[in-house]
């Protein structure tokens, strides 16, 4: 698996200050692919000029550009990883070697020092991953903002959240089909430039936090 072509989907809402440093850390031979979510900035110009295929997705939601990433995919694998700088491409290597005894494998977000992570979206996301742990059996302490996972098998599920929701739906769905998920721990330091992305603020992140504590009641 270590060896297996690999697309790296990063969904973009006005990225285009951070891509130049995502994008050159994207390891070597794995596929960048940019889907570019109604940027009003030159987020898709930045994308191609370092390399990556772009594609434009109109109908917003993080769940929409996922989507269209994976379906506009050409590798087997598909990695998935937000594209504000606040993941490091290069711990996807570690995260695909694991397909070899998982379906999917995604990534527990570790503050680096000095990180401020808002006490409300931490607390949302311990709630839900406790619930998720608790009613269907899996176990996961984060909702994935990284994640691998076999493009085909990824599709067959049918997740339908095109916002988001996307993430929650896709471990439901994972743990309802017997799925085997397992979690590594990624850094997760501060973003780069603003906060607009396709994944919202910090109070994006606390309502999704509630949408999910609601979907899997």
């Amino acid at each position: 698996m270590p060896q297996c072509p690999v697309t790296v989907v990063l969904p973009c809402l006005n990225e285009a200050e951070a891509l130049p440093g995502v994008l050159a850390a994207i390891p070597a031979g794995y596929q960048a692919l940019v889907v570019d979510n109604n940027s009003t900035d030159a987020t898709a110009e930045v994308a191609r000029t370092h390399g990556a295929r772009v594609v434009a997705e109109a109908v917003p939601g993080y769940g929409s550009a996922v989507h269209a990433g994976v379906v506009a995919a050409e590798a087997p694998v598909v990695a998935v990883i937000d594209a504000d700088g606040s993941l490091d491409p290069a711990d996807l290597p570690r995260l695909v070697a694991e397909l070899e005894v998982a379906d999917m494998v995604t990534g527990r977000r570790r503050p680096v020092g000095g990180l401020r992570w808002p006490w409300h979206a931490r607390l949302g996301t311990a709630a839900v991953c406790w619930r998720l742990r608790r009613t269907h059996g899996l176990d996961v302490h984060d909702i994935a903002p990284m994640r691998v996972v076999r493009r085909d098998a990824l599709l067959a599920l049918g997740v339908t959240d095109r916002r988001s929701g996307y993430p929650l739906e896709l471990l439901v769905r994972a743990a309802a089909a017997g799925w085997k998920v397992r979690e590594l721990d990624v850094d997760y330091g501060p973003r780069t430039g603003g906060v607009s992305k396709v994944s919202g603020s910090a109070r994006g992140s606390l309502h999704a936090a509630v949408d999910f504590w609601k979907a899997l009641s």
